[in-house]
């Protein structure tokens, strides 16, 4: 796992290392995910930057301009640099380039090779020894060309301290997972819904387990009965599964129990409701399962870090 998708209490410093002809389809995927975690947050999570290597504006492979926030050589460092090239990729391969994405793996946590990113990466010599992924279409010229690095035809791929995503829905299926990994699944599956994506708002975890309607079911049965929770064994028998069936499930899909990812859900309904501003906090209680109202301020204070009454409406 990557440091600091586990910084849950900081802000994570994000660049985007962007090329000519980049897609615009796949930084969006990128972005946008946190963009929305920062709003189901209420506060700043991640914070992004858009680099060149020049620092010039780069456009994009439909045509549009984009003027980057600085040069990579400027940027000190952060969390996670993702290295975002698309189309014409190979011809970035400089030493100039190379040897700037070696230097910058000196100041960053986390290097992401994003859409055909993992060949620029491998071209530098920063995915030997690691496994790794890159957009089908390219994968049996990659895997030929870097016998060092160990490709996989997978979607996305974590390796330690570095990561990589075959295309622009895996972009988003990778965010996704590195967000519920931070901030819970309640916040994965709330982005997932906003966008229209994924049935259980799994990400890549579920294209992994493909259309695991258990696990949808299941939580389907959660969002309608927030107000009345319902037992781990009750929701299994009405997924069609044993408890410990679905408990694997669920684990492998959000990497939390059922009983978790319920709470979460509860809690993130329960900010919902305090933000709306319309109801008492024992009113709010209740509709999120809980008829001490103490106990709910407890509850919410230890996932949101705030007490109700302190959330800004």
């Amino acid at each position: 796992m990557p440091i600091w998708i586990n910084q849950s209490d900081g802000i994570q410093e994000i660049s985007v290392l962007l090329f000519d002809r980049f897609s615009n389809y796949c930084l969006a995927n990128t972005v946008e995910p946190m963009r929305a975690a920062n709003d189901a947050l209420g506060r700043t999570a991640y914070r992004w930057r858009l680099l060149s290597l020049d620092g010039g504006p780069v456009t994009s492979s439909s045509g549009m301009q984009l003027m980057p926030d600085s040069k990579l050589s400027d940027m000190p460092g952060g969390d996670a640099l993702f290295i975002l090239p698309s189309y014409a990729y190979r011809t970035y391969g400089t030493p100039a380039c190379l040897d700037a994405l070696r230097a910058a793996a000196h100041r960053f946590e986390t290097l992401a090779g994003l859409d055909a990113g993992s060949w620029l990466l491998a071209e530098a010599g920063l995915l030997n020894g690691y496994n790794a992924t890159i957009h089908f279409d390219e994968f049996d010229r990659f895997s030929e060309r870097f016998p060092d690095v160990m490709a996989h035809r997978e979607r996305w791929i974590i390796d330690r301290n570095r990561m990589s995503a075959g295309g622009a829905t895996t972009a988003f299926e990778l965010m996704q997972h590195l967000i519920a990994s931070t901030h819970g699944a309640a916040v994965s599956i709330e982005i997932a819904g906003l966008f229209m994506q994924g049935g259980d708002g799994a990400g890549a975890q579920s294209s992994r387990t493909p259309g695991d309607r258990r696990v949808q079911r299941a939580l389907a049965l959660m969002r309608d009965n927030l107000e009345a929770p319902l037992t781990v064994a009750v929701l299994a028998r009405a997924a069609g599964c044993r408890q410990r069936d679905l408990e694997d499930r669920f684990r492998r899909t959000f990497g939390a129990t059922p009983r978790t990812v319920y709470r979460q859900l509860r809690m993130a309904e329960a900010l919902r409701l305090v933000r709306d501003g319309d109801l008492s906090i024992a009113e709010i209680a209740l509709r999120c399962g809980y008829s001490d109202p103490s106990a709910f301020t407890r509850a919410f204070r230890t996932t949101h870090g705030h007490a109700p009454r302190n959330i800004k409406v």
